[in-house]
């Protein structure tokens, strides 16, 4: 492990180091592959720092974080700092909130005496020196992220970022040289009260974590100490069409930061009336102020898209982007990855990837293939990620199905949690009450059931936060296979 020291001999910590841009600090990032971490070590390693880092197994993602030059380990395990020499061991080491305290290299890190830290407390040293537009809420984050970076991009300003989705053309971060920084704020682990916002973002308060947050209370009032984080000087962005957000804002401080409210409602500082759908976009007439100023086209479908769409442009306003300027850029935003992402059309069928997995998230995602491909056969694939949140929520998700004319659910994906008895996907399949809603619990078989039942036209709904993208993928190479024409890969 390097030490640093000034001229009078005290040792500089990993904080200091970080923010003085001192490119010896090396920083180990264990979970790397998750799209969190990941994120930050392409940031560091943009800026120069000697990263690091290890997960559980290769993937696609420690492979392009390979190529770029960062030394990824796969696997967890003590030796991956044990055996290093001490020079050459990391300065701090950062972790992923999946990592708990029985995880061998973490351990190692804390007998080595190397400092073990979590988002919540390396973000904000990261960020220091940033102007930090945070976008929070339990839906529509990576989006909102998303569109907020492409239309600065676009207007030639080189901003860092920090999304949790794949943005085409310009991926999921980069270190930037602009002094604005556009991070997706994740609620999970409390992450977002680590930062300190000029600008936050609420899209939306719906209760979601229960592993974290037990009460729908607890999980609002930390979206209140969020917005408290931000100066006087700076903006707050929120959905009146939520509750949750809009009582954010009849709560907030005076004297306190500026708000502008959006939405679809009517009381919205910034609104979209008349929305309109055609072929492969939807339109809307912007409103500001209670005056008509301009059209907002969109190529991402459902009403969910358009207020995010709205958010991005109350945050382009506050960065001088002309609204003419801005709305031409979100005429060309295409999406991110996982988020409505059509994988491939065979014969007809499309084949749609969502990383969905709050019911509020797979209410938007059918309404908007339903806006999207009218009179088409819909079919929705689910699988329930963690035990917890299926089981608290249950009566949520079993009222976010009405837009799919069929239903698969699969088997709960436990990512950090472990299956404690109380809570099956049968028990989804039964509170849901649809008509055509089934259980399968494997993707493989999932997968073989609708290569046998889909016929021309139908679409397809992959949906969740685990591993259910494999299904995409295995269905497009199961149709391939049965020969049928017109094949078509949007990837």
């Amino acid at each position: 492990m390097a030490v640093q020291q000034n001229r009078n001999g005290v040792v500089k910590s990993w904080q200091e180091r970080l923010v003085a841009q001192d490119r010896t600090l090396r920083v180990h990032l264990l979970g790397i592959g998750g799209a969190g971490l990941s994120a930050i070590a392409r940031v560091l390693h943009e800026q120069g720092f000697v990263v690091s880092g290890s997960d559980r197994q290769n993937s696609a993602v420690t492979q392009r974080l390979a190529g770029l030059g960062i030394r990824v380990l796969a696997g967890q395990q003590a030796e991956n700092l044990t055996a290093a020499p001490p020079a050459e061991r990391p300065d701090v080491v950062l972790i992923s909130s999946a990592v708990d305290g029985a995880n061998p290299e973490r351990q190692a890190a804390e007998t080595l005496g190397i400092p073990v830290v979590k988002r919540a407390d390396f973000l904000p040293v990261l960020l220091a020196n940033r102007t930090v537009i945070a976008v929070a809420g339990t839906a529509g984050k990576s989006t909102t992220t998303a569109m907020i970076v492409k239309l600065l991009r676009d207007r030639g300003r080189d901003i860092g970022y920090i999304i949790g989705a794949d943005l085409p053309s310009y991926g999921n971060a980069a270190a930037g040289r602009d002094p604005l920084f556009v991070v997706e704020a994740d609620e999970y682990d409390h992450m977002f009260l680590g930062l300190r916002p000029a600008v936050a973002v609420i899209t939306n308060v719906v209760w979601d974590h229960p592993d974290c947050y037990p009460t729908a209370e607890r999980f609002w009032q930390a979206f209140h100490q969020f917005v408290t984080l931000v100066p006087d000087d700076g903006l707050v962005v929120t959905c009146v069409d939520d509750p949750g957000a809009l009582r954010l804002y009849e709560q907030r401080r005076s004297p306190g930061p500026r708000w502008v409210t959006y939405g679809l409602g009517a009381s919205a500082d910034l609104r979209a009336t008349g929305l309109r759908t055609g072929p492969g976009e939807q339109v809307a007439d912007l409103v500001s102020q209670q005056a008509p100023v301009g059209e907002l086209i969109l190529a991402a479908p459902g009403a969910h898209n358009v207020c995010n769409a709205l958010a991005s442009l109350a945050v382009a306003d506050f960065c001088h982007v002309s609204l003419h300027t801005a709305l031409e850029s979100l005429r060309t935003f295409g999406g991110t990855a996982r988020r409505f992402e059509v994988k491939g059309e065979i014969n007809g069928i499309i084949i749609i990837d969502d990383y969905a997995h709050h019911p509020l998230k797979v209410q938007a995602t059918l309404a908007a293939a339903r806006s999207r491909y009218p009179g088409r056969r819909v079919w929705a694939v689910f699988q329930p990620h963690t035990y917890s949140r299926t089981k608290e929520l249950l009566a949520d998700f079993a009222q976010s199905f009405s837009d799919a004319d069929s239903l698969i659910v699969t088997d709960i994906y436990a990512a950090r949690e472990k299956d404690d008895g109380t809570i099956h996907a049968r028990d989804l399949v039964a509170a849901t009450g649809h008509p055509q809603a089934r259980y399968i619990g494997r993707l493989e078989d999932t997968t073989e059931h609708l290569a046998e039942a889909v016929r021309p036209a139908d679409v397809v709904v992959v949906m969740g936060a685990g591993d259910s993208s494999r299904v995409t993928t295995l269905l497009v190479e199961r149709l391939r296979q049965n020969g049928k024409p017109g094949v078509q890969n949007a990837e």
